[in-house]
């Protein structure tokens, strides 16, 4: 097991990562502050995993109960909170019950934004089974759920007690859920870490093949490089929106498509191509950085553009609706070079149009 301490103050938590740590019931039960716990998963994962994590937490003297939600993207949403709202309400369970998220990105959003606000907040921990939440939305303490106009728009900041990262569930992920997660790994490397760049590209074919010290080296880095942006900037309202490196993209695909359509990671690889390629259009990035990052999201077997039958000036459009605008002016996270990104405020017009005009004829 490897330990990655998130430095936020009496907010502080630790990330353990490695392989069968769902058996090591006491890195859960360790930090609960009462032996009370609602475990929150969804249809796919409760089948693996539910069992296990809560048998571990009764042997350890924890009350559970758990909670079982639908699986996917289009279900975060008020309809699924309020399932979880529900149980905790039939539950009798109070301010000291710990919320537990048992799965991928979108049930540690829900089960985190329902801990920040379930009796005005109660204890929270991460159990990320996708190699997406493992490396990205299992790290910083957003939670949230979408609107039919914008992605993630509702929700709130709120620190987990602890994430536990076994590596090991990654072994049931399906390939397509395994890129995504890949896409934002790429992420990592492209705005901070261009030696974890090179690193990628000379080791994708391992990551694609599970190979075991591929992943956990980079779920480890990528974990690092965001626990320091998050450490400087808790709540977004500077460098941690550096983070967001082909996501107003990535997410105007996700609305424009409809919740579900496409992953996160998905849309996240195409935005990242896009936002590389404006970067290169408007003098910031050389085309040779912007053709490397075009070459390993493709060889991660991700797409390189949007697809088709979505108009361009409809993801124009979504994207105007973006957490990131500042005064009403539209924010991108653009690239200097791989490694170094940067914030760029309403770019040139006609340049970005350019930019998606492209996209939509490759």
């Amino acid at each position: 097991m490897q330990t990655v301490r998130i430095a936020l103050g009496e907010r502080a938590y630790d990330i353990h990562i490695g392989a069968d740590l769902l058996a090591r019931a006491e890195l859960i039960s360790g930090v609960l502050p009462h032996p009370r716990a609602a475990v929150v998963s969804n249809t796919t994962v409760a089948p693996l995993y539910l069992e296990q994590v809560c048998a571990g937490l009764r042997g350890a003297n924890v009350d559970v109960v758990s909670v079982v939600l639908p699986d996917g993207e289009a279900y975060k949403n008020w309809d699924t909170l309020q399932l979880v709202f529900d149980a905790l309400l039939a539950n009798r369970c109070d301010r000291q019950t710990t919320l537990i998220a048992l799965g991928g990105g979108v049930v540690g959003d829900i089960a985190g934004f329902a801990a920040a606000t379930y009796q005005r907040g109660v204890p929270f921990i991460q159990i990320p089974t996708t190699l997406l939440a493992q490396v990205d939305s299992s790290v910083g303490g957003k939670t949230g759920i979408n609107h039919p106009l914008g992605k993630n728009m509702i929700g709130a900041f709120h620190q987990p007690l602890v994430v536990v990262a076994d590596t090991g569930t990654l072994r049931s992920l399906l390939d397509r859920e395994l890129r995504a997660g890949i896409a934002e790994i790429i992420k990592h490397g492209a705005i901070r870490d261009a030696t974890f760049f090179a690193w990628l590209e000379a080791n994708m074919a391992a990551l694609l093949a599970r190979e075991p010290a591929a992943l956990a080296h980079a779920v480890r880095r990528s974990v690092e490089i965001k626990a320091e942006v998050v450490a400087l900037d808790e709540r977004e309202t500077g460098p941690r929106a550096l983070l967001n490196f082909g996501h107003t993209f990535g997410h105007a695909i996700e609305t424009g498509l409809g919740y579900g359509e496409w992953l996160h990671g998905e849309a996240v690889a195409a935005g990242m191509v896009m936002a590389a390629d404006l970067s290169c259009r408007i003098g910031r990035l050389d085309a040779a950085d912007r053709d490397r990052l075009r070459a390993l999201v493709s060889r991660a077997g991700l797409p390189v553009a949007p697809p088709p039958d979505l108009d361009p000036e409809r993801i124009r459009s979504l994207m105007g609706v973006d957490k990131k605008a500042k005064a009403g002016r539209m924010r991108l996270i653009l690239l200097a070079s791989l490694g170094t990104a940067t914030i760029a405020t309403e770019p040139p017009e006609d340049v970005l149009r350019a930019t998606l005009t492209a996209a939509a004829a490759r």
